[in-house]
């Protein structure tokens, strides 16, 4: 048990010696630090936009996006870079959440990056996944962007643990991992040179436990891929990768259909269940508690096979 989960205490349910309850307070904290973050955004910055995949941690920091300024009220578009390799039932949710909330939603495609020749792959079936640095930063040209919210979070990654919640990007879009500034005291120096902007990170202090008890305690919607349902999958190099038109099973491997939810969505090509029987956000809490895995090293088949590590992607762009 983490010192995070130590501190906040599990009790046994009365009720049944196999459920637990537990002491979710400090959720509280987290997400009064987010809205300041969200609201200091809107107050600090010209022309935000908080990225929405219509995933789990996007849905949490839009619900507290919507307890900082009400619902329409949102004072930035939301911004997807697709690769149109995601899940239906993802995209559907994404649509679906921002006309509940009467957000403006701006979808730009890989693909027509593609067309315009600024993304070439290396073959047909390669992943499209990292090639979103290109898109995203062609949309960030396009609106002239100066901030970029995100629902990236430091135990995701170790690359991640490196970045400020307020992260630096020079005219270039990349990122300076020895040049970021300072946060002391919740004080963000949100200076900009022409052409430069910033990604900024309000669950960043969130761990994949704090979001799925958010979640459980905010009774947040999300796509019904993050709950158990049966699949088609093949193992393959120990994740178990789902058999889709974009995904086939090679020679050799065996289709199994089994009980799985997704911890994380992105991707087709490069995103993996796990094998679950977990139907509601408590269910999933009881598994992330046991988890000795993070969610990409469990669940992302592109952090197993790409050549550039996340902090290279991230220099170029990624988020």
């Amino acid at each position: 048990m983490n010192a995070r989960t130590d501190a906040a205490l599990l009790q046994k349910n009365a009720n049944s010696p196999m459920s637990y309850h537990l002491n979710n307070s400090h959720l509280d904290a987290l997400e009064e630090e987010t809205i300041f973050i969200l609201r200091e955004v809107a107050a600090a910055f010209e022309r935000p936009a908080l990225l929405f995949s219509g995933g789990k941690d996007s849905l949490v920091m839009l619900k507290c996006a919507e307890k900082a300024f009400g619902a329409g009220r949102i004072p930035y578009p939301l911004l997807m870079i697709d690769t149109g390799h995601n899940f239906p039932e993802v995209t559907d949710f994404r649509d679906f959440r921002a006309k509940e909330l009467g957000a403006d939603l701006i979808v730009r495609s890989v693909e027509d990056s593609m067309a315009r020749g600024t993304v070439r792959l290396a073959h047909p079936g390669e992943s499209r996944n990292v090639h979103q640095s290109v898109t995203l930063l062609e949309a960030i040209e396009e609106f002239r962007f100066d901030a970029l919210i995100g629902g990236a979070r430091r135990d995701e990654e170790k690359a991640r643990a490196k970045e400020r919640i307020f992260s630096h990007r020079d005219s270039f879009g990349q990122w300076q991992p020895k040049a970021q500034r300072p946060e002391l005291w919740t004080l963000f120096n949100t200076r900009l040179q022409p052409n430069e902007h910033f990604r900024v990170f309000p669950i960043s202090n969130w761990t994949e436990l704090d979001v799925w008890q958010y979640i459980d305690r905010e009774q947040i919607g999300l796509p019904s891929i993050y709950y158990t349902h049966k699949r088609p999958v093949v193992d393959r190099k120990g994740l178990l990768m789902p058999v889709t038109e974009l995904t086939p099973p090679r020679d050799g491997e065996v289709v199994e259909t089994r009980d799985v939810r997704f911890r994380t969505v992105g991707d087709i090509t490069c995103t993996a269940p796990v094998e679950s029987t977990a139907a509601t956000p408590a269910d999933i809490v009881i598994e992330t508690l046991a988890a000795d895995v993070s969610e990409r090293g469990a669940t992302r088949m592109d952090d197993k096979t790409s050549d550039a590590s996340m902090e290279k992607r991230k220099k170029d762009g990624y988020f």
